[in-house]
């Protein structure tokens, strides 16, 4: 073990991704002079579900993804959780805009680009439901300026790649929004690293990996690391631990022993994508273009047609395509589901086997997909594609939530959730989707949860508010203050604005 790594510290930071890097950020912000050390089992930050290509980059705003507004059994569309996403959205824009203005952040073009936002779909029913969304969510002030179109030429101006070659006669519509952004969260975990860094009293340590977790006897935490390289063991005393590690945080939850997390498991979903380079291509193609998700499908499925500027160099990405692997992380084990596997979770994964057959039939269905049959979804999408402009690549691992229930012994989650501990010394963060987009209403909750007692106004409350200006206002219900701080943010982060 190498001797730079501390023996003790305020915070322990378990993982380098956008989750870990953000909370970290708000906190030394909050209070510089605390102690906060991050460990990660990589070479890097920001190289699992942050990385780059390993994630969509859409910031889900809940502009484009028809998975957020489902329809009601009256056939009404219900876009509650469209607006919830929405706004927490609106949270991150506030901390990167903050960071940008003091300068901890030099140029937001770095990680983020406006990008519209669409959703496209055919066929009488589809189209159908996407006008009712449309009518919905453009009634709502958080939707300021949501365009809607079956006009053939009006898409394809729009999106010219989606409608060239696509039958005349097709029954077709789409919304769009052109205030959308393209993100790169794994250039922005490295901004964030990079400026936690220059701070006195933070230090991150790679190629170090959590092996266990334990109660020291006096309200602290000994977290126990290993050098990878070595095996060298030393065990750091923390007074809070935040296990933001992806699907590794189902580990570090169990070995922390905490009732509250009895009877979680996980279940791994993989994704494959199709990604274009050619630069005829991409430059032909300016939005993210979001379709229905197969029935039974998880919502890390939901087909689509990007716009990706990574590294300053401008691609297409079309997909994902659902797969099943027994890794929790890319760069994970095969026996990891296996390791998870304890006697208080065998009855709720059990009981999510039973209730999530159509998920299961999904899954098998797209792992025996052919490279064909993976094509032709995308020229549903993109009519006049090349094959010799595409080639594959292998997404971020996600790993679902399964959640102990007494009525159904255990369900299946899509969204994300913390488990903390009663004392407010350790928390996890468990799940997947909206995720990165939504990492500073998370490090919020960590917040409320966790340290509620230093929230007051003689407290943390001023300066949280200096870096989140619309701390304690729903915006889904203030329209001015909504209004005003998205103008606010996108003259800041060079966004566009309607």
């Amino acid at each position: 073990m190498t001797a730079d790594v501390s023996k003790s510290a305020d915070v322990v930071l378990i993982g380098a991704g956008i989750m870990s890097a953000t909370l970290g950020t708000i906190l030394k912000e909050l209070e510089p002079s605390l102690d906060v050390v991050m460990l990660e089992t990589l070479h890097d930050c920001g190289q699992e579900s942050s990385q780059a290509w390993n994630n969509a980059g859409t910031g889900h705003a809940a502009n484009c993804e028809l998975n957020y507004t489902p329809q009601r059994a009256d056939g009404t569309i219900d876009i509650a959780k469209a607006l919830e996403v929405n706004t927490e959205f609106d949270l991150s824009r506030q901390l990167w805009s903050h960071l940008v203005a003091k300068g901890a952040i030099p140029d937001p073009r770095a990680f983020l680009h406006p990008c519209p936002h669409m959703s496209f779909v055919w066929g009488d029913e589809n189209v159908d439901f996407l006008r009712r969304r449309y009518r919905e969510m453009a009634a709502h002030h958080c939707y300021h300026g949501m365009e809607f179109s079956d006009d053939h030429r009006r898409i394809a101006d729009w999106a010219p790649l989606v409608m060239e070659g696509r039958d005349a006669g097709q029954t077709v519509a789409a919304t769009r929004i052109v205030s959308g952004a393209d993100v790169d969260y794994g250039a922005l975990t490295h901004l964030l690293v990079a400026q936690l860094r220059a701070q006195a009293g933070f230090a991150v340590h790679y190629k170090h990996r959590v092996v266990d977790l334990a109660r020291d006897g006096g309200g602290r935490w000994l977290v126990t690391v290993e050098e990878v390289a070595t095996g060298e063991r030393k065990a750091i005393s923390a007074r809070f631990v935040f296990a933001g590690a992806g699907g590794g945080a189902l580990a570090i939850l169990q070995k922390s022993g905490i009732p509250e997390g009895h009877g979680y498991g996980g279940f791994p979903v993989s994704g494959i994508w199709l990604r274009c380079d050619v630069d005829t291509v991409s430059a032909r193609h300016h939005a993210k273009v979001y379709g229905k998700a197969a029935h039974g499908s998880p919502p890390m499925s939901v087909p689509h047609l990007d716009t990706r500027i990574v590294g300053g160099k401008r691609s297409l990405l079309f997909g994902p395509y659902a797969g099943f692997s027994s890794k929790f992380l890319k760069h994970g084990s095969y026996s990891d589901l296996f390791r998870s596997i304890e006697p208080g979770n065998i009855l709720p994964m059990l009981a999510v086997a039973r209730d999530n057959w159509q998920l299961s039939e999904y899954l098998i269905g797209q792992v025996l997909q052919t490279a064909e049959h993976q094509f032709a979804a995308l020229q549903a999408f993109f009519p006049r594609a090349q094959r010799e402009d595409w080639q594959q690549a292998v997404a971020g691992q996600r790993v679902q939530i399964i959640k102990p229930d007494q009525q159904h012994a255990g369900v299946l989650e899509f969204g994300t959730e913390l488990v903390a501990s009663a004392d407010k010394s350790f928390v996890a963060l468990l799940g997947a989707s909206p995720g990165a987009s939504t990492a500073a209403f998370i490090a919020i909750e960590v917040l409320e949860r966790c340290f509620a007692d230093r929230l007051t106004p003689d407290g943390w409350l001023e300066g949280l508010k200096t870096m989140i200006p619309t701390y304690g206002i729903d915006l889904k219900q203030d329209a001015a203050a909504c209004r005003a701080i998205r103008a606010s943010t996108a003259g800041t982060l060079k966004l566009d604005f309607v």
